[in-house]
């Protein structure tokens, strides 16, 4: 049965992915056993060649319904193509009080697309470097199957 949740998600995630004509780069990279150690971030090259261009980008993460906490704190680090580093701290909350879950879910998993950086430019043309680190008391935060990167054209 997991096969084939897992199998319909996907062509669903395929389905929608193909009909996103904002997006210049998504994707996500799975967390080992789905334990999220901090010392391990998580590196998202994105290449921007247009400088003129208004840009959201967003964190992507994807957890099971045993995840412990309601919200996850993550550092985003931004690295540009000369090398200038810009370093915040997000939260993305992920329950209610009542610890109804807030993304988009099919049985156990849930999927959220979190802003991170609204309307933004970049200044110089390049590879820019996004890396996650989860940020939590925790050093290894478990139940996390998945993080990622979107940047897309900001919407008008």
């Amino acid at each position: 049965m997991n096969l084939l949740r897992a199998f319909l998600l996907s062509g669903i995630f395929l389905l929608l992915y193909s009909c996103d004509p904002a997006r210049i780069y998504d994707d996500n990279k799975s967390i080992g056993n789905d334990k999220w150690y901090y010392k391990n971030t998580l590196p998202f090259d994105v290449q921007i060649i247009d400088t003129n261009t208004w840009y959201d980008v967003s964190v992507n993460l994807r957890i099971s319904s045993d995840y412990a906490y309601n919200n996850i704190f993550l550092w985003l680090y931004t690295t540009n193509p000369d090398k200038k580093t810009d370093k915040r701290r997000i939260e993305i909350r992920l329950a209610d009080e009542k610890g109804k879950w807030l993304g988009k879910g099919l049985g156990d998993i849930y999927d959220y697309q979190f802003p991170a950086i609204q309307k933004v430019k970049f200044p110089v043309s390049g590879f820019y470097r996004f890396e996650l680190e989860q940020n939590m008391r925790d050093d290894t935060l478990k139940f996390v199957k998945s993080a990622g990167i979107r940047v897309a054209e900001t919407a008008e």
